[in-house]
């Protein structure tokens, strides 16, 4: 398989899943109170959000690579 299918399958597959998911979700903990032996944390959720955009961008950009390295041979 040509570089060019390659990378353009690994756009599809990207920019499905941005248009699926619509951001990145983590976790982190954050430490609120420290006092000797005594510890207390906290959790927090954070989204990095990610525009449909991207993905639609992403996917076309795929199906083009794929096209134009399946010309090509």
């Amino acid at each position: 398989m040509k570089t060019a299918s390659v990378a353009g399958i690994m756009l599809i597959v990207l920019g499905v899943i941005a248009l699926a998911y619509q951001g990145i979700n983590y976790t982190t903990q954050k430490k609120v109170l420290d006092i000797g032996p005594i510890q207390a944390t906290k959790e927090e959720h954070k989204t990095i959000p990610v525009p449909p955009i991207v993905g639609g961008i992403a996917l076309i950009g795929g199906i083009a690579l794929l096209v134009a390295g399946g010309r090509d041979s």
